[in-house]
């Protein structure tokens, strides 16, 4: 049987579920995901714990705090201005607290994401830009479907 490399194409049905059993991503329910190991679509501390791994193996992995994601960097947790935000997207927009927003990278090559925390009436939102399971244990469940 095929096993997972560092350089493997993967096809699989995943659930990365936080500390308290709620998962956060599910693909159990629809179409397997499909993935290569190396471009970043999983943590490393992920990545790390399918090498080795069978095709067709199904099994659970639980993660310490802050191994799948990091630990929380309060500096990651910023105020942006009304203006800058209409520059970026719709200045129609209304941004609510949970709310999650996409923003450009600075080469415009990618996205990253910030959490609502905050409006000021001003307008200016507060995101939190750390991963939502940052600083938390995680479980990861897999099931190989194909190693490629």
């Amino acid at each position: 049987m095929p096993q997972v490399d560092s350089a493997s194409f993967l096809t699989l049905h995943y659930r990365l579920s936080g500390p308290d059993g709620r998962a956060f991503i599910n693909t159990f329910d629809g179409p397997p995901a499909t993935l290569s190991l190396g471009m970043g679509e999983l943590s490393p501390a992920i990545e790390q714990r399918l090498l080795g791994l069978e095709e067709g193996t199904r099994t659970t992995f639980e993660l310490a705090a802050g191994e799948a994601f990091g630990e929380r960097q309060p500096e990651m947790v910023q105020w942006v201005a009304r203006k800058l935000l209409n520059e970026l997207g719709d200045p129609l927009e209304q941004y609510t607290a949970g709310d999650v927003v996409q923003f450009p990278t600075p080469d415009g090559q990618g996205q990253y994401a910030g959490t609502v925390v905050e409006v000021r009436t001003d307008g200016a939102v507060c995101f939190d830009f750390n991963h939502p399971l940052a600083g938390q244990p995680v479980s990861f469940e897999v099931q190989l479907i194909g190693v490629l």
